[in-house]
């Protein structure tokens, strides 16, 4: 054999042998860190590392065993979504029929929304001059996820699912001095009263009505507060900013349908994943849903979803609702690494990491991998006891790897959790 060929040969296996080197050494890496560490060593700890461009798991630590996610479940309705919708976001679906104009909601949340662009829809109602009719009747599921607290009604990350939601279906109050708070929308200026038994802004479980303490609040205020929902609300909703009558009919409406489009996807999916917006990943199934034809039903979108979209994940997905929220959610770690294999294949890396938070400079990441260029390009999870962190990282080397790193049922601070995640995912990042 000619000596040319044999030195190929030679370098071949020896390239050969420093990919399964790679693979071993983070294995080992992944292994010696969590067993290391007095942070981790309390809870349950899920690892996986997948390399796509060898199509390899690098590491796997108990990354078969199932996990509550929390908000890394915004990746399943973010998915969903990218199946199923273009450059943007259906907005309405409607009919004429005589001298009136029919429509009803697609789930879309972006209507007023206060940190969405403005919506084409909008500018649709107003200048038709037919007689304006909304019907709810398409909407069959409930305000409230399965397994949500009852409790946290009034809290901004709680909003509720509704079928066309107007001003993000939350009151927003701003305070500039502290003295005089300000409402949007300004429907629900006169259902403010002061209460001198509280701190702060709530309201009542259920009705609309919202009380403010008489004490002065912090200058320069900020504070969302779900508003319970109605038909009959929306429509005094859109009356008044629309400057026109909207009237309610509940009636089944039927298809043919035209639509109206209403903002870029990307909009839509940035703030979902940016900031965690749980009432974005809601409403995304609703939209999900009709655009597969189905009822306005997060149950059926999933279910829809499971079985044309994620019947070849690795292990089947315990999927209650699109934002997190609820416990009853149970995904694998080696799960979320495949369903990101799927997201990285649906859509440009470029305009992925402009979506998802980047380390150390945006969204829910902003605090984390501080100090170095982005590497880490990822969903968080948080709630009480639960921090998972599940996307991209590219490593010094410029490989890129999928990842997911899942905690449950600690009693250490989540700070302790996300900074010795950090550590740990910086390590590969430095290493490999």
């Amino acid at each position: 054999m000619p000596r040319f060929f044999l030195r190929s040969r030679v370098w071949f296996v020896i390239f050969l042998l420093a990919l399964s080197n790679l693979g071993c050494s983070v294995s080992q890496y992944i292994h010696r860190e969590v067993k290391k560490s007095s942070v981790l060593s309390q809870h349950h700890v899920g690892i996986s590392v997948y390399d796509p461009a060898r199509k390899k798991t690098l590491a796997a630590y108990q990354d078969d065993h199932y996990f509550t996610p929390a908000s890394n479940t915004k990746l399943f309705s973010f998915y969903a979504g990218l199946s199923v919708l273009g450059d943007s976001v259906p907005g309405l679906e409607y009919q004429l029929r005589d001298s009136t104009l029919f429509f009803r909601g697609t789930g879309d949340p972006s209507l007023f929304h206060p940190d969405l662009p403005p919506s084409a829809v909008v500018d649709f109602l107003k200048n038709r001059k037919e007689k304006l009719v909304f019907s709810g009747k398409n909407f069959e599921t409930t305000a409230f996820g399965p397994g949500w607290a009852w409790s946290d009604y009034s809290d901004y990350y709680q909003a509720e699912r509704s079928p066309l939601p107007v001003y993000g279906n939350i009151a927003r109050f701003t305070s500039p001095s502290g003295l005089y708070v300000r409402v949007q929308p300004e429907f629900l200026q006169d259902s403010v009263s002061l209460d001198t038994t509280i701190s702060g802004i709530d309201r009542a479980q259920f009705s609309n009505q919202f009380r403010r303490s008489v004490n002065a609040l912090p200058a320069g205020l900020e504070q969302d507060v779900p508003f319970r929902t109605s038909d009959a609300l929306t429509a005094q909703l859109l009356t008044k900013a629309l400057k026109k009558d909207v009237l309610v009919k509940n009636e089944v409406m039927l298809p043919p349908f035209q639509k109206v489009y209403s903002i870029p996807s990307d909009s839509l999916y940035r703030r979902m994943m940016q900031v965690s917006d749980n009432m974005m990943a809601e409403q995304l199934m609703l939209v999900y849903a009709s655009a597969n034809g189905l009822p306005l039903d997060t149950k059926k979108a999933i279910a829809h979803a499971q079985e044309n979209l994620l019947a070849d994940l690795p292990d089947l997905p315990l999927w209650r609702d699109g934002s997190g929220l609820s416990r009853y959610n149970l995904f694998t770690p080696r799960t979320m690494v495949a369903l990101l294999d799927k997201i990285h294949e649906k859509i440009p890396q470029e305009r992925l990491f402009m979506i998802l938070p980047a380390g150390g400079q945006s969204g829910t990441l902003r605090n984390m991998f501080k100090g170095k260029d982005a590497f880490v390009f990822a969903k968080t999870g948080s709630l009480s006891n639960v921090f998972c962190l599940s996307g991209y990282l590219i490593t010094q080397k410029g490989k890129l790897l999928y990842f997911s790193f899942m905690n449950n049922n600690y009693t250490k601070t989540t700070a302790e959790i996300r900074q010795e995640v950090a550590r740990v995912l910086t390590g590969l990042h430095e290493k490999y």
